[in-house]
């Protein structure tokens, strides 16, 4: 199913997007470099002499300002791509909205691998209140 949504959302010229970065472990120094570009980020942090740690957000699809991710995995990176990943790109100005394609539980319970399914993700999105997380989505439930 993800090389068929890669083929056609690809033909449709969406692209993979990734950002890189570097963190280390102190959070005064990860709040001050957080918006300077990734080299400044590695050299503010060596010259406070702390190790600087490479990391990257990197997202299936984007376009015009929309990401979308499409979640056949396991059910712990649903999480993840919600409350991390959409927000990262969304803080970073690169997106308006998050869109988080999953099966539906009529789809999931023929998989073998243990995704996260539409119906309890919604229920957790919920569950967090309106505010949470800090960024426009639009979840799609993909049925058999």
């Amino acid at each position: 199913m993800n090389k068929r949504f890669t083929e056609l959302l690809g033909g449709k010229k969406w692209k993979e997007s990734r950002v890189s970065y570097w963190v280390t472990r102190g959070e005064k120094l990860i709040r001050s470099t957080m918006a300077l570009p990734p080299e400044e980020q590695k050299k503010q942090i060596e010259a406070a002499g702390e190790q600087p740690i490479f990391s990257y957000n990197q997202t299936d699809f984007v376009k015009e300002r929309v990401a979308i991710e499409v979640q056949f995995g396991k059910y712990a990176f649903v999480a993840y791509d919600l409350f991390v990943k959409h927000l990262a790109f969304y803080v970073r100005d690169e997106i308006d909205v998050g869109i988080e394609i999953l099966p539906m539980k009529s789809l999931q319970a023929e998989m073998s691998s243990g995704p996260g399914y539409y119906e309890g993700e919604l229920y957790n999105v919920i569950r967090n209140g309106r505010g949470v997380p800090a960024v426009p989505l639009v979840m799609i439930g993909v049925a058999p």
